[in-house]
């Protein structure tokens, strides 16, 4: 398999191994389809290896059940690869919503909601302080941050001074400038053409 080559070797003191194998922090933002579902694939290559995921997904309703989930339920359960544990920390609100961020302060600004995201993010924090998984999913946690629920420089810092081998996946529109600073792999996913753009609506199979 094509291994590519680093255009710098730093001067950290590691190993080509230690270094190879330093945990990650990936971002996957923009305004383009396909950032949860290069998340999911992530995660379908760290069940292969038998890793623990966690996936946390902090909007959309608890009774939305995106298409992966089931297939990664079914995979976790199956005792071939990875554990799989799904925690669903919203109730209702969407990425279609706005807030006070984004110029209006009358959407999206509902406490309880807000509550929900900093629930979700303190019950990351205990996961990560106690390495219960591998491989982390924040499946459109960029939203709580960009409105101002959760702060940004207190995720930075947990996930710097995270221990162990984790590796951790956000995903959503508007990632923080500080922590697209901080990630290790960022991919801005933008949009060329999109059938909403001609009036279609998402479809099964394909949005879900």
């Amino acid at each position: 398999m094509p291994q590519g080559q680093p255009s710098v070797v730093p001067d950290d003191g590691l190993t080509t191994r230690q270094r190879r194998n330093r945990p990650l922090v990936v971002v996957h933002t923009g305004i383009g389809k396909g950032k949860s579902t290069a998340a999911f694939g992530l995660a379908l290559r760290a069940w292969n290896q038998g890793w623990p995921i966690g996936v946390f997904q902090f909007v959309k309703s608890a009774k939305w059940k995106v298409g992966e989930e089931n297939a990664l339920r079914v995979l976790g359960a199956s005792g071939q690869g990875g554990t799989v544990a799904w925690h669903k920390m919203g109730e209702g609100w969407s990425w279609i919503q706005r807030g006070p961020a984004d110029g209006d302060p009358g959407a999206a600004t509902n406490e309880e909601n807000a509550d929900k995201a900093r629930e979700g993010w303190a019950q990351v924090k205990r996961d990560l302080a106690a390495e219960t998984y591998q491989l982390y999913v924040l499946d459109e946690f960029a939203y709580p941050m960009h409105w101002g629920w959760v702060d940004v420089a207190e995720v930075v810092e947990v996930l710097r001074a995270r221990p162990g081998t984790q590796h951790v996946v956000i995903t959503g529109r508007n990632a923080p400038a500080e922590l697209v600073e901080y990630a290790d792999l960022v991919t801005d996913m933008s949009k060329v053409k999109h059938p909403m753009d001609a009036g279609q609506k998402g479809q099964r199979g394909i949005e879900w």
